[in-house]
């Protein structure tokens, strides 16, 4: 039987984590949803008006929980890596939910800006963690800024690379990065 209609946002996101987790992105639908947190599908239809809107919600509500986490241990630039890496996959249920989201969101602007908000705001983090890590950057005419930019763009890349390919081999380019970051940092040679 399901509940009645006193279910909060946060709980069918929940739900819908669950949903992804075992059944994958694609099968993942308002009803699938609606199923798992045992309420009505007009319940689900209520807070989210579509899959999108419900993908793009779940997509913001775990960058969010991951940036939270981190901020609350004081997480360093490797703690940063250390997740990236661990998120990163050839089945990474987190990765296909963004890279799904993103594609959908392409030809909706308001998922768009909305997605491009999330990157701007990943890449904020980012080049806080490397500002406080360097205090300038270490390559003049290059700024920081930008550092939070390409270090996010080279971590989404790995990404779609480790989706793609199967043997693709994480560990050795991960420590690659952790390498290059230390180096930049003329904490150790690459």
């Amino acid at each position: 039987m399901a509940k009645p209609n006193v279910v909060t946002k946060d709980e069918l996101l929940q739900a819908a984590r669950h949903c992804v987790a075992e059944k994958g992105v694609e099968k993942t639908t308002l009803k699938a949803v609606a199923e798992q947190a045992n309420v009505s599908q007009g319940t689900v239809f209520y807070h989210f008006r579509t899959k999108e809107q419900l993908m793009i919600e779940l997509v913001q509500s775990l960058c969010d929980a991951s940036w939270q986490s981190l901020q609350q241990r004081h997480g360093s630039l490797e703690e940063a890596l250390q997740a990236a890496k661990d998120r990163c996959g050839y089945d990474s249920a987190y990765h296909r939910l963004f890279f799904a989201t993103l594609a959908a969101s392409l030809s909706f602007q308001p998922n768009r800006d909305r997605l491009g908000a999330m990157v701007r705001q990943e890449n904020e983090h980012l080049t806080v963690m490397l500002a406080s890590r360097w205090g300038s950057s270490p390559v003049a005419g290059i700024p920081t800024e930008h550092w939070g930019i390409l270090m996010n763009a080279m971590i989404d890349g790995l990404a779609v690379q480790a989706l793609l390919d199967e043997d693709f081999p994480k560990e050795a380019v991960f420590d690659s990065v952790r390498r290059f970051f230390a180096f930049m940092t003329n904490e150790g040679s690459p």
